[in-house]
């Protein structure tokens, strides 16, 4: 695995940590790549049943690295490719399809400035703990660019339509209190309490029922797109599902017996 990406699996969960710290975690092909490898990895491990996506140094990540980008942009101007910006679908839209749709829960530890696709990415995640220190900016539209990684999706469901459009329209540093006020953190601590706090909330979930979480995100995602109806229809099916798991048989169980469940993740 290319060192621009950490990865280690522990007792069921795995830390992904972005490790350019001298480009702030800006997004190079490299980085961009063994983010997104690593995330699949991560995905299709059965002994994995959380993830911690966090990052080295004093940036979460600032989004594309525009020094690689500059000199590909040249590059395809020079050749008449317009191949630089397949970078979307070949990278972006597979790391977060990775994040949002993986069926174990995400928690994003963001240890310092989140830009770009370093923000969206973030926002893929399914819980953010922030740093006092850190903060959130779009980006897209300062370098006329359009949003991507999907943060035209998750943005506008964190926070409502109109302070999304705000944000993507008028890009600005978007400190952690303020990002907590607005729903974008989940938590906030102080920056030397970050990791250990990260650490703590995905271990957690990495020692819970992680079909249950599956089920949860499956259901968050399939409502934020159809009716009420269609919604309880798809709570039905995947409350069956739970309902028949090895987990839920252990939960009862130990409920009945005035015992902590100690959960199989399966």
């Amino acid at each position: 695995m290319a060192d621009t990406v950490l990865y280690d699996v522990t007792d069921g969960l795995a830390t992904i940590t972005l490790n350019r710290p001298d480009a702030m975690n800006a997004l190079n092909i490299e980085a961009k790549a063994a983010l997104r490898d690593t995330l699949r990895e991560a995905a299709a491990d059965p002994a994995v049943r959380a993830v911690l996506l966090t990052a080295t140094g004093r940036a979460f990540c600032v989004g594309q690295d525009l020094k690689e980008h500059i000199g590909l942009l040249a590059a395809d101007r020079a050749s008449g490719a317009g191949s630089t910006m397949t970078t979307v679908r070949e990278h972006y839209n597979p790391i977060v399809t990775a994040l949002a749709e993986m069926p174990k829960p995400v928690v994003a530890g963001v240890n310092g400035v989140a830009a770009g696709a370093g923000a969206g990415f973030a926002l893929a995640a399914d819980y953010r703990i922030v740093a006092d220190s850190a903060s959130f900016n779009t980006s897209f539209a300062g370098v006329a660019l359009t949003a991507d990684s999907g943060m035209s999706w998750t943005l506008p469901r964190l926070i409502g339509h109109g302070r999304a459009a705000d944000l993507l329209l008028f890009p600005r540093t978007v400190g952690a209190q303020e990002a907590y006020e607005l729903g974008i953190a989940n938590k906030v601590v102080p920056a030397d309490e970050l990791a250990d706090a990260a650490a703590a909330v995905a271990r957690r979930l990495a020692q819970g029922p992680t079909a249950a979480y599956a089920a949860l995100k499956e259901s968050l995602a399939y409502g934020a797109g159809h009716s009420l109806a269609e919604t309880l229809g798809k709570e039905d099916e995947l409350q069956v599902r739970a309902g028949a798991s090895e987990d839920h048989r252990i939960a009862v169980e130990a409920f009945v017996k005035k015992e902590k469940p100690v959960f199989l993740g399966r």
